[in-house]
């Protein structure tokens, strides 16, 4: 009966704060204005990334009249609002990253561990970003794009996002299925490694069905499993603790780990999860035109986002002083990869009550399988946002899974032959994803600084700042990474032609997007060249 009250009281508040506050909301309902009456895709019903009946509701604890009001911290309310945060950090522990964190421990030690926590920093700043977009406007990213881009930029830009999704889910997908062999102890071959994770995924997305915080425990089950194996073997390898605490706070970079580096930087900021995060925060229920409720989810999501990608650092810090304490100055060091490295870790430390090439497998699988799991629901968000499909969830689901599960069992027939060729796969895959980077930073930078799209909630200047500068710098640090890529594998005047042809087109559009962006970059080169031409005449 109490309950009843509350809901009732709560509607009643409702409708007296949208008549009260029209001052208050004056610069949040533009936003939602432009984008229903400016769409040039197309007139239909809208895609949405949660149904209003599978929003979660945040209850609240106090009944305030005033809707610009920031309600009091809660234990309660963080609770409930906890989950987008830890779907949105297994990006950083996608198999991917891990091989990443294996090799940059084997070849760099523990001296790039004050990188990976900066990189870490800087990804959980993004990810903020895209989570404050999806609060303050009800929509996320992929939904803006379509309003905000022509309809064949939206296009090119939706092309781009899947072909990062692509190739995310063909190394996430390979690394289960490298775990399933590993488990199996080489009875299953990697194709039939890569059904299984395939199958595995539906079952998984079935529970969405059930509820969202069903889905949300299943992931929480899996990161705990990523931590328990991983810590364990942080444990039993037992890395110089010295060692790591220099690691972490003193800067230290030299030519030999130039390489390492930038693979550390480049894996932090994965395209699909810059939009996936932007929907996830939608999963509860925040009316977007209450300021203080607004600012409330953002603080909730803060605090997650960054418990979420504090563990995440940690899991990634185990891997590498894991393979640092085993591999670092050792001839097998260049040699260690996704592949091999749990016959690597059985050589070095060998079987035991709890044999390491299996706690090993089991961190992997876990790896594996929540970020195709998440893969495949960004994939579901990007399509309908980009092409406002409304379709039913098995069968947006069925056709996301199957833009990236039948390359993958290409792939892996094709490189199955070898170790060298699955590494040579994921180098290319590696570059895949480093292009894609400015399609989903731009407009994300472009979208979260103007005041039509945000309102209040729009980021000052001195964050917009700081946002545009670790944009490029994770920007210049992958051009750098696909520069070294070109120059040792472009082989041929035809491929070289086309490559430059491709790499003409690739750098007009982000100028295109950057000059549609009307904010910092724009304006900076505006205003040095105007200071260019004066100290010129």
């Amino acid at each position: 009966m109490s309950a009843q009250l509350r809901e009732h009281d709560d509607e009643s508040l409702k409708l007296r704060d949208d008549v009260d506050d029209d001052e208050a909301n004056r610069l949040l309902q533009p936003q939602s204005l432009s984008l229903s009456s400016s769409s040039t895709w197309d007139d239909g019903e809208e895609e949405v990334a949660f149904e209003a009946r599978e929003k979660i509701l945040i209850v609240d604890d106090a009944v305030d009249d005033d809707s610009t009001a920031v309600p009091p911290f809660s234990w309660k309310k963080l609770w409930l609002f906890t989950g987008p945060g830890f779907l949105m950090s297994i990006a950083f522990l996608d198999p991917g990253n891990l091989e990443g964190d294996l090799q940059s421990g084997a070849i760099a030690g523990y001296s790039l561990l004050w990188l990976l926590m900066w990189a870490t920093a800087m990804g959980l700043l993004v990810q903020l970003l895209s989570a404050r977009v999806g609060v303050a406007t009800g929509r996320h990213l992929a939904e803006l794009c379509r309003e905000e881009y022509p309809k064949w930029a939206g296009l090119v830009l939706w092309f781009m996002a899947e072909l990062a999704l692509i190739g995310a889910d063909i190394q996430e997908v390979i690394g289960s299925a490298i775990a399933i062999q590993i488990l199996s102890h080489g009875f299953l071959p990697l194709w039939a490694g890569v059904l299984i994770t395939a199958l595995d995924c539906f079952i998984f997305l079935f529970l969405e069905n059930y509820g969202v915080r069903k889905l949300e425990a299943v992931f929480a089950v899996l990161i705990a499993t990523m931590g328990l194996s991983f810590a364990w073997m942080f444990v039993d390898t037992k890395p110089s603790g010295k060692e790591l605490l220099m690691g972490i706070v003193v800067p230290r970079l030299s030519s030999k780990t130039i390489r390492q580096a930038v693979g550390v930087v480049g894996c932090v900021i994965m395209p699909h999860n810059v939009f996936l995060h932007s929907a996830l925060v939608q999963s509860r229920n925040i009316d977007p035109n209450k300021k203080g409720r607004v600012q409330e989810a953002l603080n909730y999501y803060s605090i997650e986002s960054s418990i979420a990608l504090l563990i995440s650092f940690m899991i990634n810090l185990f891997v590498t002083t894991v393979f640092a304490k085993g591999f670092y100055g050792t001839k097998q060091a260049d040699s260690i990869g996704l592949v091999n490295a749990g016959q690597f870790l059985q050589e070095k430390y060998g079987g035991g009550l709890y044999p390491i090439l299996y706690i090993w497998g089991i961190g992997l699988l876990a790896a594996g399988q929540s970020s195709t799991i998440t893969g495949t629901y960004a994939g579901q968000f990007i399509m309908g946002g980009f092409l406002n499909l409304r379709l039913k969830k098995w069968l947006r689901a069925l056709i996301t899974r199957s833009f990236a599960i039948v390359p993958t069992i290409i792939v892996a027939i094709i490189f199955n032959r070898s170790e060298a060729s699955l590494d040579v796969l994921n180098e290319w895959l590696n570059v895949l994803q480093s292009i894609q980077i400015p399609f989903a930073l731009i407009p994300l930078l472009t979208l979260v600084s103007k005041e039509q799209v945000m309102g209040v909630f729009k980021i000052g200047p001195v964050l917009e700042k700081v946002a545009w500068t670790v944009a490029v710098l994770v920007m210049v640090i992958n051009g750098y990474l696909l520069l070294d890529f070109i120059i040792s594998e472009v082989r041929g005047v035809l491929f070289a032609l086309v490559v430059c042809s491709g790499t003409a087109a690739y750098l007009t559009f982000i100028i295109y997007l950057v000059s549609r962006s009307g904010v910092l970059p724009y304006t900076f080169f505006s205003s040095l060249s105007k200071r260019l031409a004066d100290s010129g005449s």
